[in-house]
């Protein structure tokens, strides 16, 4: 087995802005345009890098200077506790399918994810599940050119999960839900949702889409840095993204629910409950995942513009769009318009939500983290409060349609939650 070209911390660039011949690229340090008044340094590395569509406008005089001297805080940053009755465990899982090569690294001969596992499980004193390695957390604020901080502070970010606590449930008692997190963003950063949805019962896999993703790092200690940021980021390059995260998908539910599952808890997924929640890209990843493998049953795209579009023939499994108000209301255009164009080929269940105040951040570990440290990410929701209706509206929805547990809340708007709105596509708004 050919091992995937590494690069070792110092040696990882960004592109400078820079614009080759041919298709415009997306800057590699880019950031989304979505008022952004105070986002620097540290939001940057962990957010903002490389959105998940060309189409949106991106502009990093928005975010400079102000967060290089922004100070963080003396208490450790830390993560909301999960809603569910149970107690949570987490494992990482090094995946290898040899059957295809890396699309991203001329000459590896295979494909290489880290995938992390949280769990139902059984009461622990053990140890909490680290947020992300310290080569990680440094590449993530050398990243984002920020170098005022202690370079290991999201590595001590305080999470809620055991690392590799005894898994609790009955056999074939639990169902999977595989999330994927934005371009360049590490699993790591969807770590809140994962927590509370295992919290609730189910067995939750985050993958790490390795050379898509600032740093990826292998048991071995090595780092695979984002060998997909160094390509033009024309419209053949996001579809290329899209198809191969679907791959990547398969891939992950094959070696969870396969005849040799990698994974020694896996006795407790049951094989025909599985759904998909990916945020930004990773969120347009859905659906395409969903059309190449029927064993995703439900779906949700949290606020990601879809680059690959739902085809003529229709998908019919339940779909849910969650996104900001500033950016998906029905007839705004532009991101909003790649949902409306996918609404009408949506055949079975769905639904259309989007939150008052939130911006891209918002509904991902980052706006926590971002808010704790003292940063503006141009969000009038407070982070808290973003992460509370992130949590309760994803789990409304696999409660749903992986446990047909009827939820008034996918419904109808809830006055304990008016920030949600409902929206149409046919009428080309959101309801209160």
């Amino acid at each position: 087995m050919t091992a995937p070209r590494t690069r070792p911390p110092a040696d990882h660039r960004d592109d400078g802005g820079r614009t080759p011949a041919g298709p415009r690229p997306v800057p590699r340090t880019r950031t989304l345009r979505h008022g952004l008044t105070a986002l620097a340094g540290l939001v940057a590395g962990l957010l903002v890098l490389a959105p998940c569509a060309p189409a949106s406008a991106v502009d990093a005089s928005t975010a400079s200077g102000t967060a290089a001297s922004a100070a963080v805080p003396s208490g450790t940053p830390y993560l909301p506790q999960p809603t569910g009755p149970h107690p949570v465990g987490r494992t990482s899982l090094h995946l290898v399918d040899t059957s295809r090569p890396d699309p991203w690294v001329p000459g590896v001969d295979v494909r290489e994810l880290m995938v992390s596992v949280w769990y139902p499980a059984q009461p622990s004193d053990g140890q909490r599940a680290p947020y992300m390695t310290p080569t990680e957390s440094k590449l993530l604020l050398e990243d984002g050119g920020i170098t005022s901080v202690p370079l290991d502070v999201l590595t001590r970010t305080r999470t809620n999960a055991v690392s590799d606590a005894a898994p609790a449930g009955r056999r074939h008692g639990l169902p999977l839900i595989v999330l994927s997190p934005g371009f360049t963003k590490p699993r790591a950063t969807l770590t809140s949702l994962a927590e509370d949805l295992a919290s609730r019962g189910y067995v939750v896999a985050g993958i790490d889409h390795t050379y898509e993703n600032v740093a990826t790092t292998f048991p071995d200690g090595r780092v695979a840095t984002c060998a997909a940021c160094e390509v033009d980021h024309d419209e053949t390059f996001w579809e290329k993204l899209v198809r191969g995260r679907a791959v990547d998908v398969s891939f992950v539910l094959d070696e969870l629910t396969g005849p040799h599952p990698k994974w020694k808890g896996a006795g407790l997924i049951d094989p025909h409950r599985i759904a998909m929640a990916g945020h930004s890209v990773g969120g347009a990843s859905t659906s395409a995942a969903m059309l190449a493998d029927s064993r995703i049953r439900a779906g949700i795209d949290i606020d990601g513009t879809t680059q690959v579009p739902v085809p003529d023939s229709g998908l019919a499994r339940p779909f849910l769009f969650l996104g900001r108000q500033s950016t998906y209301t029905p007839g705004g255009g532009g991101a909003a318009a790649t949902w409306e164009r996918d609404w009408e080929h949506l055949t079975g269940w769905r639904r259309w939500l989007v939150v008052a105040g939130a911006e891209h951040a918002s509904f991902t570990d980052v706006g926590l983290l971002a808010e704790q440290f003292g940063l503006d990410i141009g969000a009038t929701l407070p982070a808290a409060r973003a992460s509370q209706l992130t949590r309760r509206y994803t789990a409304a929805f696999f409660d749903l349609h992986l446990r047909s547990k009827p939820q008034r809340l996918m419904d109808q708007p809830s006055p304990r939650y008016p920030e949600v709105a409902f929206c149409s596509a046919e009428a080309r708004g959101c309801g209160d």
